[in-house]
């Protein structure tokens, strides 16, 4: 699952490949914002973790990996 991660005031997106399902990255979501003082916590598939926290998430996009082909294609 590739999730973007919009900061506010912070021009460049962060891209984080992560194993979860889309429904859990949003429940992440939902929590965080709910609470007080939240933070959005992330782990990627490496490992890494991405937080944030949540009073300047400007959006998050959650989207299924694309899958990158390689070669050469004939149509």
């Amino acid at each position: 699952m590739q999730v973007r991660i919009g900061v506010q005031s912070v021009p460049k997106e962060l891209v984080v490949e992560t194993s979860l399902s889309a429904d859990e990255v949003e429940h992440a979501v939902h929590d965080a914002v709910a609470e007080e003082g939240g933070v959005f916590m992330l782990r990627s598939r490496d490992g890494a973790r991405v937080v944030v926290p949540a009073d300047k998430l400007a959006y998050v996009e959650i989207a299924e990996s694309e899958s990158r082909s390689v070669g050469f294609g004939s149509y």
